[in-house]
């Protein structure tokens, strides 16, 4: 607690003793938040201290960063200072005048840097590359490297996991299983991890390929009678990256090869990095054996990027088409564009070419008119009670259960779970969708979307449902 200040104290002392304040609050914050929500909601705020704590100031750089501060951390950051000072201090939060204007978008020369995020791979002449000996080609995209690739929440653990794998490759997370939906990133981190390996050990044989690329090469070697050839070449790999393992589903031969291939790696201890859709148990068609050899090593899940990380990609993208997207322009695209990279670049590129071809500067207006073909589908195909009847659906409960004071887990579930997409495939405000689900208050929503979030990182079997959800309701 800070110590009252003493009667006739001088203002500057007043000053000192409410930065001291609001001080104590942000270093409490920072052990409680991960650090990029931190950094990106919390450190930038600059606060005011009324000489007599009757009341925090906190000035906040858009109306974007000024609902979403609101909706998340206003609640716990009233409580902290409240702890801190030994008595209620009403928070307010407003908008910091302005600096300068906007930058306008300058005319797109030939982009001058790599992509970040590119979500397909490039392909690669049919000559040696990446410095491998005897002509033998990685088929790795050079651009999709570590330092290119946005990290977030969304995808930190498969990005440790992976730079584990590029460095110590053979060891643990053998193999290493790395799924998600599409769009998100997996294609990039594969590449990254073989450019890495290949920057360290210029002699090691790594090979990219795509699931039907290793269908086609068996369908060939069968055709051919050259299974030695095709054997030589897969068997001796010192990593193996490959793609969109679902699609060995139904094909006996090609699962049958693939598993020869597996065993002989692992003996010779080299690596396998694989990618899904699913994780490996909801796999459909591959036999047991192959399941159970993906399932032995690390699985880890790629989720769509979380706010603050699709705001990053946006900004970096931008400038790596050497152009400028004013922070409050890309949280607006981003709180609209929420299910994957992909969908994120494609928007950013509508709204850049907008801007050079009407010669109007980038800002919120102008990627409202450029995305209005998106926003208009989102708003007509995804409104709460959409998520509540199509929820209600799937877990075999009465859509009156969302509103109704009913709380055994077959309900109260469904229910958390119905907020929770709610609040991230909605623009509504915590205290709307309370109101939508029967005038709860809105920190019983918080608590629900919280708890749902942190659950989906940690069970499995919610975040594959959850995912079914929302490309359900994304159509």
């Amino acid at each position: 607690m800070i110590p009252g200040l003493p009667a006739g104290s001088a203002p500057a002392a007043a000053d000192n003793a409410g930065q001291s304040l609001w001080q104590a609050c942000a270093e409490q914050l920072a052990q409680e938040l991960p650090e990029q929500q931190f950094n990106t909601w919390i450190k930038p705020l600059v606060a005011h201290v009324a000489e007599d704590f009757s009341k925090v100031t906190l000035y906040v750089a858009n109306r974007f960063k000024l609902d979403w501060i609101r909706a998340q951390y206003s609640g716990r950051i009233a409580q902290l200072l409240e702890h801190i000072y030994g008595h209620p201090v009403p928070v307010e939060l407003t908008i910091a005048a302005r600096e300068a204007p906007v930058r306008v978008a300058a005319p797109l020369p030939p982009p001058a840097q790599p992509e970040v995020q590119v979500a397909e791979p490039v392909p690669v002449a049919e000559t040696g590359d990446n410095g491998q000996p005897g002509g033998f080609r990685s088929r790795l995209n050079p651009a999709l490297t570590f330092d290119t690739l946005v990290e977030g929440t969304a995808n930190r653990m498969a990005r440790a996991a992976a730079m584990h794998v590029a460095g110590t490759p053979g060891h643990l997370y053998n193999p290493l299983f790395i799924y998600g939906g599409v769009g998100l990133g997996k294609t990039h981190l594969v590449h990254a991890v073989g450019n890495k390996l290949l920057a360290d050990k210029p002699d090691s044989k790594v090979l990219y390929i795509h699931a039907e690329q290793f269908v086609s090469d068996v369908v060939k070697a069968y055709q051919r009678k050259t299974f030695d050839e095709f054997k030589e070449r897969y068997h001796s790999l010192d990593l193996l990256l490959i793609d969109d393992v679902q699609f060995f589903a139904n094909k006996d031969r090609t699962q049958e090869e693939f598993f020869n291939a597996f065993e002989a790696l692992l003996a010779k201890k080299s690596h396998i990095v694989m990618t899904s859709d699913t994780y490996p148990k909801g796999l459909a068609d591959i036999h047991e054996r192959l399941v159970s050899r993906f399932d032995s090593g690390l699985t880890v899940a790629i989720e769509p990027p979380e706010l603050e990380m699709r705001v990053a990609i946006l900004i970096n993208k931008a400038r790596s088409e050497a152009a400028e997207m004013p922070e409050e322009v890309a949280f607006f695209v981003a709180k609209n564009v929420r299910s994957n990279v992909r969908e994120l670049e494609g928007a950013l590129r509508k709204i850049l070419a907008y801007s050079r071809f009407n010669q109007k500067e980038v800002s919120i207006q102008l990627a409202r008119e450029a995305l209005r073909d998106l926003l208009s589908i989102q708003n007509r195909q995804i409104g709460v009670e959409n998520i509540q009847k199509t929820v209600a659906d799937y877990y075999k409960i009465k859509v009156a259960d969302m509103y109704s004071k009913k709380r055994p887990a077959s309900i109260a579930r469904p229910r958390q779970i119905a907020m929770y997409l709610a609040k991230e495939l909605t623009q509504k405000s915590l205290p709307e969708i309370g109101e939508l689900f029967g005038g709860r208050d809105h920190t019983t929503v918080l608590h629900a979307v919280r708890k749902i979030a942190a659950e989906r990182q940690q069970i499995t079997e919610l975040n594959q449902q959850l995912h079914v959800l929302e490309q359900t309701l994304k159509g």
